[in-house]
């Protein structure tokens, strides 16, 4: 209970599960759920075609929390590491997450303070990013144009659990200056839904194993072995 006061864990149907601020403490969260061990390749390998910094995030309540990242170094106006916050509407990934939610818990989850501190540049208004969010769950992915922050450009895709329920969201951002809508949607969109169904692949895989074979898995490097040679 006292996490759970502390935001560090909340109580779903009589149990308690930790939320993505343990990631303020360090990195058990990701490693609990194999997010980041299975994401990890993918993620790189996203990058080294792009040549753009790719993210996963989770929900905390009104705000995103990267939990994986592979960035490549190039100037933009905010600074992203693994436990970062942002505010969830000005982001494609915040947008992804959102949109297969009742729209009355969206709704709740907004009325609560950010823990960020980062101010969105785009201004907020429900009923408009209510019916983006309809737009996003029809379409499959998500794009924020310079709302968080001048310069930022990103789209995002939904990463679903072996449930099919959205557990996380993938990106790739850009810089508004070098790369424009047209093209993110058209080059960066389809190599980042394939990224994003091998990681759900994977990640499908790696919660279907027993809890013995996880350990092994995670001792090795995070795969097993069969997976890691298939790997090369």
């Amino acid at each position: 209970m006292t996490l759970q006061d502390l935001g560090y864990a909340r109580a779903e149907d009589g149990y308690f599960a930790l939320t993505p601020k343990v990631l303020e403490l360090g990195t058990a969260y990701v490693s609990s759920l194999g997010l980041w061990d299975v994401a990890r390749p993918h993620l790189r390998d996203l990058v080294s075609v792009t040549g753009e910094s790719s993210s996963m995030s989770q929900l905390d309540g009104p705000d995103i929390v990267y939990v994986a990242r592979v960035a490549v170094p190039k100037l933009i106006a905010l600074r992203v590491d693994i436990g970062t916050r942002f505010p969830a509407p000005p982001t494609s990934q915040g947008k992804a997450l959102l949109a297969w939610q009742d729209r009355d818990q969206v709704a709740a989850r907004l009325t609560e303070t950010s823990r960020s501190s980062v101010v969105p540049v785009g201004r907020w208004e429900q009923e408009a990013f209510f019916a983006e969010l309809d737009q996003v769950r029809e379409q499959g992915w998500a794009l924020a144009d310079e709302e968080l922050a001048l310069g930022i450009r990103s789209i995002a895709v939904p990463v679903r659990d072996d449930s099919g329920q959205v557990r996380a969201a993938m990106n790739t951002t850009v810089h508004a200056a070098e790369t424009s809508v047209e093209t993110l949607v058209g080059e960066h969109l389809p190599r980042l839904q394939r990224a994003a169904a091998a990681v759900q692949d994977d990640w499908a895989r790696w919660q279907a194993l027993p809890s013995d074979s996880m350990e092994a898995a995670d001792r090795d490097g995070g795969l097993p072995k069969a997976q890691r040679a298939t790997e090369g």
